[in-house]
């Protein structure tokens, strides 16, 4: 058996979203903007960040040597919190102070990421409170917490949100137990609020086997979905076509270069168009990304500190 999924260093206090916080649009920058990196053909790359130990500036470090692009098209800020307020007996959207930090410093954070073409997404993750994608108590609720994310992305001028179903402990503080309705409810008024956002399914957990309820199917909806399991090829199990799928997961540094490569010969082969990897971290991974570029994009990656 695969052992799921990254190891949760929960470092730092939770500290609640800081609604008078400084909002930030997506075009702030510091100085000049970046010209966007060249355009590279090949499948979709993805890094998910630990932001309790790393930068995500580390993302932009990666070019590929032929052509100059970006490695990672897509950023992942690992992780923000669904979170049960038992006062108000609902779910809510926490930050840890390191996510904060991230979002309070967007302008040097996410917008050099951005400035340069890639893409910046926040996870959000159960923590142990019984608050989850798939138990809301109704309709209503799960619109309130879809308002949350999307006022959210708004706020500090994100590019979209990823599920990520783990950790809810459902039933914990006398909530429910996951419901066919909940998760449904919650992508289709996110949607709504943001038709124009990323929204991306890491595959694991109640709410990604519930995507359909009431002659509604949410799974077009999605932009992406990858496997969970590091190390290992499994498609997602959600209608979409192979271009929003990624088969292959690879925990950078902690996947073998071998592997890697294979799974990424293996996306290419099969017609798949997303790669995705966990735990980019501040080191020199050149190494370990040219593993995958060379299958990817017929180019080793350079790391520039």
């Amino acid at each position: 058996m695969f052992t799921p999924v990254r190891s949760r260093v929960r470092a730092g206090a939770l500290a609640l979203l800081a609604v008078t916080a400084l909002a930030f649009s997506a075009t702030t920058t510091t100085g000049a903007a970046a010209a966007p990196a060249p355009a590279k053909q090949g499948p979709t790359s993805v890094a998910y960040v630990e932001v309790n130990n790393n930068s995500m500036l580390n993302v932009g470090k990666y070019t590929l040597a032929n052509g100059g692009g970006n490695v990672f098209d897509i950023a992942v800020i690992f992780a923000a919190n669904i979170n049960y307020d038992a006062s108000t007996k609902a779910a809510t959207l926490y930050f840890n102070e390191n996510v904060q930090r991230v979002l309070d410093n967007a302008a040097t954070q996410i917008r050099p990421l951005q400035q340069k073409g890639i893409k910046v997404v926040l996870s959000v993750l159960g923590n142990h409170q019984g608050a989850g994608f798939a138990n809301f108590p109704s309709q209503q609720a799960a619109s309130t917490f879809g308002k949350q994310l999307s006022d959210t992305v708004a706020k500090y001028g994100l590019d979209g949100i990823d599920f990520d179903d783990e950790y809810a402990e459902y039933g914990n503080n006398g909530t429910g137990q996951p419901n066919d309705s909940s998760f449904v409810y919650l992508v289709s008024a996110l949607r709504a609020n943001m038709p124009n956002k990323i929204i991306s399914l890491y595959d694991i957990g109640p709410a990604a086997s519930r995507l359909s309820y009431g002659g509604v199917d949410v799974s077009s909806t999605f932009d992406y979905a990858w496997n969970p399991y590091y190390g290992t090829w499994q498609v997602p199990g959600i209608a979409l076509p192979k271009s929003k799928l990624s088969p292959a997961a690879v925990e950078i540094g902690g996947t073998s270069q071998s592997r890697a490569a294979d799974l990424a010969r293996r996306t290419v082969a099969e017609g798949y168009g997303v790669y995705l990897t966990y735990n980019l971290d501040g080191a020199d991974r050149s190494a370990d990304v040219s593993a995958f570029t060379r299958e990817l994009y017929g180019s080793d990656a350079v790391y520039a500190p």
